[in-house]
């Protein structure tokens, strides 16, 4: 089964109204049954320090995770986005699956940065959705960011049956390495044999790319630099395999998600 893919590098500010302008010149370029993926705070605006979070309106954020729902509805497609979502009178970071039918599910980020502990709550799952194109079903898990940092975070979805990763990142930071974030998503890739789908802001500082990698770990499509841009794919879920991670030896090292 071959699944489209569309990974969009876009600004994020903290302002509401231009964050939804830049998701909908996206899905515009999206075609049905596309998967869309855009960036870690998408929404409700994201920096390395949560600076507007103290002034984020959780009404504005709802409406504009409304309006962006009924964009999707309307194109028929699939979408993953970031925001910062209000959770019980504190905030999440969160990834957000509209799906073409108008439902929405939910993922929190579990391994918090260092800036966003004490003032972000964190997820405690790891979340499995599962897409239909044509019908069928495709499981589906996403990540966020510094959780490229934990292989075994992204094992357990592996093990438990994902065929892609979704990663949603808002990465920049000049004391950074981009050559060595590409290399952490091109592991993920190929230690699990999943596709992974990774989108990040526009920003000079931009220390992950947008791409998009196959299970052996081949680069299919990249993002040239920092500005503004969209990439596209068309993967083949059938060449995600098991062959390394049923491999492994579990008398030595056991990856479980009831530990």
């Amino acid at each position: 089964m071959n699944v489209n893919v569309l990974a969009g590098q876009v600004p994020i500010t903290w302002n509401i109204l231009d964050n939804v302008t830049s998701v909908r010149s996206v899905l515009e370029l999206a075609n049905f049954e596309d998967l869309v993926v855009l960036p870690e705070g998408t929404i409700s605006g994201y920096d390395e320090q949560l600076t507007g979070l103290d002034t984020l309106n959780p009404e504005e954020v709802i409406e504009a995770i409304d309006a962006i729902a009924e964009m999707v509805r309307e194109r028929k497609v699939h979408l993953f986005c970031g925001s910062l979502l209000p959770d019980g009178g504190s905030w999440s970071n969160a990834s957000i699956y509209f799906s073409p039918t108008g439902g929405r599910q939910i993922y929190r980020k579990v391994n918090l940065a260092t800036s966003e502990r004490g003032k972000l709550l964190a997820g405690s799952s790891l979340p499995l959705f599962d897409l239909l194109f044509d019908g069928e079903p495709v499981a589906v898990s996403p990540q966020m960011c510094r959780e490229i940092r934990f292989p075994d975070q992204w094992h357990v979805p592996a093990r438990q049956g994902a065929k892609l990763f979704v990663y949603l990142t808002h990465a920049a930071n000049r004391t950074e390495s981009l050559s060595v974030w590409r290399s952490h998503l091109v592991s993920r890739a190929a230690e699990t044999q999943r596709f992974v789908i990774a989108a990040n802001v526009v920003h000079p500082d931009r220390h992950c790319p947008t791409m998009i990698v196959s299970p052996s770990g081949e680069v299919i499509a990249e993002a040239p630099g920092p500005e503004s841009a969209t990439i596209r794919a068309s993967i083949n879920v059938e060449s995600v395999s098991s062959w390394y991670i049923d491999q492994q030896r579990s008398d030595v090292v056991r990856i479980s998600s009831s530990e």
